[in-house]
């Protein structure tokens, strides 16, 4: 009985610490793959749940690109890239595929595809049907943003800017993994 009274409050402590923070990722990581929290099904009831007209219909976008401005610059050319890469996948258009891609590209298991002759000789390795249903289905607004890009899916494609002057004045958005 003793051990209980002593064990009690330790595990009552124990309950209430705060768990350490999350490592900060290498530099040179792949970028994370987490979903956006728009995207988990808690997210969908308290969406289903608001008030007609409690928000404008285009809010969502209007959120992706405040974050994109915030996080990564300019969210036009995000959202242009976005669009040309999600009809090329869809149409099954590879060369316009490759035009939206940055090479070396990251694609599954760490691996790298170093140009355009390659990716195309591996297109079906690279485009699955897994990539092709998470591109598809992916609405511009409601899409996942950090520090490291844009997420398309559930981490199936990144895009992410590269300053193109020593000022980062001039930047080129690509795609920059498919896995």
């Amino acid at each position: 009985m003793r051990t209980i009274a002593v064990l009690i409050p330790v595990l009552l402590l124990a309950a209430c610490s705060q768990p350490a923070p999350p490592a900060e990722p290498a530099v040179d990581a792949p970028p994370p793959m987490e979903a956006s929290a728009a995207a988990t099904p808690a997210a969908e009831p308290a969406k289903a749940a608001e008030p007609a007209g409690a928000a404008p219909a285009d809010a969502p976008a209007e959120d992706a690109r405040a974050r994109i401005e915030s996080l990564l610059g300019d969210a036009a050319q995000y959202e242009k890239v976005f669009n040309a890469f999600k009809a090329a996948v869809v149409g099954g258009d590879r060369a316009a595929v490759v035009e939206e891609v940055r090479f070396p590209l990251n694609i599954a298991n760490g691996k790298k595809i170093t140009g355009p002759g390659e990716f195309q000789r591996n297109y079906e390795k690279i485009i699955t049907p897994a990539v092709v249903k998470a591109v598809s289905g992916q609405d511009f607004g409601k899409v996942f943003v950090n520090q490291q890009g844009v997420m398309i899916g559930d981490g199936q494609v990144w895009l992410n800017g590269q300053c193109l002057d020593q000022a980062c004045s001039k930047t080129e958005v690509k795609v920059i993994t498919i896995q």
